[in-house]
């Protein structure tokens, strides 16, 4: 039991910072998120004074980040999108599809190879949900239900279609560890296997309904499992086989009441998740290729932005196109996830990863706090 009173007090002890990050960041009229990348930069081995042990944090993140697109993936019902989701069913995947080859022609030009420019593309083509969802939630929101409801559906839809060109290409570039034909049966095995986990899952929960404590086990166990199983067997990222086990079990009522009890649950590892993204960033480095985080700015305007706000404005989508845009216009938690991948198979630079870890803090502060102040009339409202 001695033996692990460190690590228990380490856990503690950033969970404490990061909850003293979260407030001043609130206070200040910042998402709580950037209190928890804070905490990170002043735990990392970068900075003076305390250092936390980064393997452990780790652990902990890759929980975080399960349970976290897990959660994200059960939000989504395909069935649904398709019922209601109107016009954004062809403008959000044409975004993604655009972004993602502006950036990566972009990064092609200026010397990555095509595996780094393909994941370039696709981490700056998908924003964050976890931020979305906070901008629409926020007691300091100032977008109205239209609004809240056009970033909801784009940033839902993007993170399928997001999903499926990473599937796609980490494939065909060679960056799983089988070969393309080998990963491609892999895959369809894998997503087979959670379907057919799936049609027992609700009735498992019906049973477990008023049992609060074994529901909540039945879902973590659940979320974890089938990632750790997609990525231990059949070779797919961890993170990308707890959204596709998300996915397959959303349509149900259980799967909601699921989703609405792991929340709180999800929320603590969520938290060690963002720390570690900021114990990652090394100040040195980020000095260093300050041009990258640049290019990775103005990529992002160019590429991301202003297709998003064209989209909407042209196509008179319900909701301030403006608002839209900069709601969407963050690097989240899924381009992380590809980031790290493409630093794994040494097809992105360590100075580029920083940038965009770096991207991460920068463009979730900027897009939550410039949405408040832009309230120009939606196009549809327009004489």
């Amino acid at each position: 039991m001695e033996s692990t009173a460190p690590a228990v007090f380490e856990i503690g002890f950033v969970l404490l910072l990061a909850a003293m990050g979260g407030w001043v960041a609130r206070r200040a009229g910042l998402p709580a998120v950037l209190g928890y990348l804070a905490t990170g930069l002043i735990v990392s081995p970068f900075t003076p004074g305390y250092t936390a042990d980064r393997h452990q944090l780790q652990l902990f993140a890759d929980v975080g980040v399960v349970l976290l697109l897990f959660e994200v993936g059960i939000e989504i019902d395909p069935l649904k999108l398709g019922r209601e989701r109107g016009r954004l069913l062809l403008l959000a995947p044409l975004q993604t599809v655009l972004t993602a080859v502006l950036a990566g022609v972009a990064g092609v030009l200026v010397g990555l190879s095509l595996a780094g420019a393909v994941l370039l593309g696709l981490c700056l083509a998908l924003s964050s949900s976890v931020v979305v969802v906070n901008i629409t939630r926020s007691r300091r929101r100032t977008t109205d239900a239209a609004t809240d409801e056009a970033l909801l559906g784009w940033s839902v839809i993007q993170d399928l279609v997001g999903v499926l060109l990473a599937l796609a290409a980490l494939i065909a570039l060679g960056l799983e560890a089988r070969s393309g034909s080998i990963a491609v049966a892999l895959t369809v095995v894998y997503v087979a296997m959670v379907v057919a986990a799936a049609g027992l899952f609700p009735g498992l929960l019906r049973r477990l309904q008023q049992e609060h404590d074994l529901f909540l086990i039945f879902v973590v166990a659940t979320a974890l499992a089938l990632a750790g199983i997609g990525a231990l067997v059949f070779g797919v990222p961890l993170a990308l086989a707890a959204f596709i086990s998300g996915l397959a079990i959303t349509e149900s009522r259980e799967a909601t009441e699921a989703r609405e009890r792991l929340l709180p649950f999800r929320d603590v590892f969520a938290v060690l998740f963002f720390v570690a993204i900021g114990a990652l960033i090394d100040p040195g480095v980020l000095l260093k290729g300050v041009g990258c985080l640049g290019l990775l700015l103005g990529l992002l305007i160019l590429t991301k932005l202003v297709p998003v706000y064209v989209l909407a404005r042209f196509t008179r989508l319900p909701g301030r196109p403006l608002q839209v845009a900069i709601g969407l216009g963050q690097i989240g938690e899924f381009s992380f996830v590809l980031a790290t991948i493409g630093v794994a198979g040494k097809v992105i630079p360590n100075d580029l990863y920083t940038a965009i870890l770096a991207s991460v803090v920068l463009t979730i502060a900027a897009s939550t706090v410039l949405v408040r102040f832009v309230r120009v009339r939606p196009s549809s409202q327009r004489a």
